[in-house]
This record gives C-alpha cells, sequence and structure tokens, in this order.
C-alpha cells in the first residue's frame, strides 16, 4: 500500500494557480520525500525490537503450531505498525510552464492505511474467533483484529477533520542552480528564498523534484 504508484490521474482535477499558461510537462509521483536512509535504519531497529515482542507473544500459545501462528501474526502486525511509521510517502503533482512550475502534494497513507486495517480486522476476527473456540488460551490473539479496528477508527476520525494538501510554485529565472540525483530520480533546484518574519532576509533554499512517469 505504500509503494503503489497512484492509477488516478490527478493532473486534470488540480486547481493550477496558473492554468491560462500553457504546460510544457506535467507528471505525478508517489514518492519518500525525505531521507530515507534514516528511516530505514529506525525501520530495522524496530524489526529486531517486534522479534522480541512476537516471540514473547508466542509464548502464551500452548502448541508449536498456535505458537508460530501467533508469533508471525503479530510480527506482520507490529511490522505493518512500524512501516506507517517509517515509511511515510507523498504524492507530488507537477506541471511546469515556460516561465513557472507548480507542485501540488498531500499525504494519502491515512486513508489507505485506515482501508486496510479496516479490512484486515474484517477479515482476521472471525479467523480469530474459530481459533478462540479450538484454543481458548488464544483469546490474547483478539488483540490483533480489535487492535486494528481501533486504529482504523481513530485514523478516519483524524481524516476527516485535517487536510494535508499543499502548494508551491517557484520562477525558472530565480532559479542558481540545478543538481540531478540519478539514483533516487531526484532534481534539486536551489534558488533564493526569504522567511516569512519581519528581519529576515534571502537566504539559499533548495527544492526537491521527483522525476518518474513524466507526461510530455
Amino acid at each position: 500500500m505504500w509503494f503503489i504508484q497512484p492509477k488516478q490521474d490527478y493532473i486534470p482535477e488540480i486547481p493550477w494557480k496558473h492554468a491560462d499558461d500553457s504546460a510544457v510537462m506535467a507528471w505525478q509521483v508517489r514518492a519518500r520525500n525525505y531521507n530515507t536512509f534514516v528511516t530505514n535504519t529506525i525501520l530495522f531497529v524496530l524489526a529486531l525490537i517486534n522479534i522480541g515482542a512476537a516471540y514473547a507473544v508466542s509464548l502464551l500459545a500452548e502448541t508449536l503450531f498456535f505458537s508460530f501462528l501467533v508469533g508471525g501474526g503479530a510480527f506482520l502486525f507490529f511490522m505493518l505498525i512500524s512501516m506507517s511509521v517509517t515509511h511515510d510517502t507523498t504524492i507530488l503533482v507537477y506541471r511546469f510552464t515556460e516561465t513557472v512550475a507548480e507542485e501540488y502534494s498531500w499525504k494519502p497513507q491515512e486513508a489507505a492505511a485506515a482501508s486496510f486495517l479496516k479490512w484486515s480486522a474484517i477479515i482476521l476476527l472471525p479467523i480469530v474467533g474459530v481459533l478462540i473456540l479450538m484454543d481458548p488460551s488464544l483469546v490474547i490473539a483478539s488483540i490483533g483484529p480489535l487492535g486494528m479496528g481501533l486504529m482504523a477508527w481513530i485514523m478516519g476520525s483524524q481524516q476527516a477533520k485535517q487536510s494535508t494538501s499543499r502548494h508551491e510554485e517557484w520562477t525558472w529565472e530565480k532559479t542558481e542552480h540545478i543538481k540531478v540525483w540519478r539514483k533516487r530520480s531526484i532534481i534539486a533546484l536551489t534558488y533564493q528564498w526569504k522567511p516569512f518574519s519581519k528581519n529576515s532576509y534571502y537566504r539559499p533554499r533548495t527544492h526537491f523534484i521527483f522525476c518518474r512517469y513524466c507526461r510530455l
């Protein structure tokens, strides 16, 4: 869910500020627009912690089969929660004209994660119920589906109150340096930028453009 590119074409739906200007290029991409080395390292540490937590949960089962089942399910659940934190993604939509570049961005994972957790809880709850009937000691396993349902409800409530859409624009004539990072298909634009404060002064600012799925 975190790495699937959006199939919907958002470009015609965006309220572009310079829609009257002819577009030279426009595209959209879903990307992790931050330092991925740090978050990947955090995920590795969390994975080690999740292994220990899953092993502790597996000790609650009486048989070896149910021990593997409960431990594996707990590890999968813990990893999904960890990845929802460390592998945050953003949908970026770009539109370039001869003079101006615009970018709209928002984070879609709240809706995707809520939907995933809701349906996971719906599917897993009857399965766990059957397992509890077979072995009452597995009642602790019901915490997983119930927790998923609770998180889906919380995320859905927060999403209804929040709007994460963000718009940015910059002109080509103010761009001073352009660098390309081929490893992650990123273009870095450096230009002078002044923060919104009285005593501030212009300072260099670098904006990263994620280049995939371009449409000329």
